[in-house]
């Protein structure tokens, strides 16, 4: 994964992520077309496929519907980095196959612009900006192998032990 930073602050809640006035819809281009609509209007003219969302402590907080993190993949954000997560978001995340990376110090330095890139075998976060690197925890195998499915239905459907 490699893309320019977006940067945001502690408590970017769902409703900010993909405002409520639509999620009546259920075509994923329409709703990624919101993405980040509240938090910053022009997010969705600006930024670009590949691109990395960087923000403080609790991101994704509020109501816990699945659309928050499904704007943000199909808008075509590579991942997202922050302080910490609300616990639902980061589960729905995992669900649905956006990678999340938790990271202190990658999202108090890094700046908005940057060119990052991430190297998910050595849990790294480079910073090709300012030749910085940052780690982070890494994911469990099954963790892991979900994203990597693009999702937990789709790792379901191809774990050898699913059975039909």
């Amino acid at each position: 994964m490699k893309g320019i930073i977006w940067k945001y602050g502690d408590n970017v809640n769902t409703d900010e992520i993909i405002p409520a006035r639509y999620l009546n819809t259920t075509d994923l281009k329409e709703l990624s077309s919101h993405c980040m609509e509240d938090i910053d209007p022009d997010f969705v003219r600006k930024a670009k496929k590949g691109d990395i969302i960087i923000a403080g402590e609790n991101f994704g907080c509020g109501s816990s519907r699945e659309h928050a993190p499904l704007s943000i993949k199909h808008f075509g954000i590579s991942c997202v980095i922050a302080k910490s997560f609300a616990r639902i978001f980061f589960r729905n995340a995992i669900n649905i196959g956006l990678p999340i990376f938790e990271s202190e110090n990658a999202a108090i330095e890094i700046n908005e612009g940057d060119e990052v890139s991430i190297d998910l075998d050595l849990s790294k976060i480079i910073d090709m900006t300012t030749k910085k690197e940052y780690s982070f925890s890494p994911f469990p195998d099954e963790m892991k192998g979900i994203i990597e499915a693009g999702g937990l239905m789709e790792y379901v459907v191809r774990s050898k032990h699913f059975k039909t």
